[in-house]
């Protein structure tokens, strides 16, 4: 599945855990610039396919 989001464009909230396994939510990074990036941890099977 995947979902184009156009740059300036509200989106819904979310939540997603950060590197320290923090829950943080979108709301609480409003007005400022975010970059979302997904990608494989070195030591995940995903990442060992590749």
């Amino acid at each position: 599945m995947t979902t184009e989001v156009k740059i300036g464009k509200t989106i819904q909230d979310f939540r997603l855990k950060d590197q320290r396994r923090e829950e943080m939510h979108l709301y609480d990074l409003k007005r400022k610039k975010v970059l979302l990036s997904f990608h494989p941890l070195a030591w995940t099977q995903s990442a060992h396919n590749r």
